[in-house]
């Protein structure tokens, strides 16, 4: 991964900020990737890799632009009292086995592991059974298994517990036991939402810093970005006095 200057991260969060959670996440990585040497051929597209293989990408940039520590809060469904949780995104990158196959046989039936690009096919489904096997319909690599639409929800079952043993990273869970009802919950952790946030949030600060300089100084948005950090926080601390 490459580092992103102030320019590019603000360059990032205009072009992503309508996009859906799903591509803002894919943007990043294509983002900070390393460039390709001209004449060589590149890598997949980023939407076709492997849901754990673009989570390990996501938990490798969060360490490289914010730190390793990822700290959150969700509300126990029972109480609603805050429940605060603590995630080290280098031991989530390290969890990902590359040498892993890519997919799966059951039944005999051939599956590749789901895509941010299966994810995006059925983002509108509203029913998770049919989502369900809508996702395996798409992961299907043998069509002699097209009896999908006749599979019973054993069978649905036992082929994701085996999606998720391949590549368990593909879904982050994070278990809680409430300290006041001691209600047990587990949830997913949204990476390419939790990140974006992250990234919405420096842009719009860099933001109000370019404004305050510029109303202050006069000076463009590119010399304001081109400062260090420590130049740019000296100057807006004498600003504030």
């Amino acid at each position: 991964m490459r580092a992103l200057n102030n320019a590019d991260f603000l360059t990032l969060w205009e072009t992503g900020h309508r996009l859906h959670p799903l591509d803002r996440g894919l943007l990043a990585i294509r983002a900070s990737l390393p460039e390709v040497p001209s004449g060589r051929v590149a890598d997949e597209p980023v939407a076709d890799w492997p849901l754990g293989r673009r989570n390990r990408a996501l938990a490798e940039l969060r360490t490289l632009y914010f730190g390793p520590r990822l700290e959150g809060w969700t509300a126990c469904s029972q109480c609603g009292e805050k429940l605060e949780f603590e995630v080290d995104c280098r031991t989530l990158a390290e969890t990902y086995d590359e040498t892993s196959s890519q997919t799966i046989a059951v039944q005999g039936s051939t599956f590749r592991l789901p895509t941010s690009r299966d994810l995006a096919r059925i983002a509108e489904e509203t029913d998770p059974k049919q989502a369900a096997l809508l996702l395996l319909q798409n992961c299907t690599i043998d069509h002699a298994a097209s009896k999908a639409a006749v599979w019973s929800e054993s069978e649905i079952e036992e082929v994701s517990e085996e999606m998720a043993r391949a590549d368990p990273l593909a879904e982050i869970a994070l278990g809680f036991e409430c300290p006041v009802c001691q209600h047990t919950s587990e949830e997913v952790l949204n990476l390419p939402s939790f990140l974006w946030a992250e990234i919405e949030t420096r842009a719009k600060r860099l933001l109000l810093e370019i404004h305050a300089l510029a109303s202050s100084y006069g000076w463009a948005e590119s010399a304001i970005l081109a400062m260090s950090d420590a130049r740019r926080a000296t100057y807006l601390q004498m600003v504030q006095a």
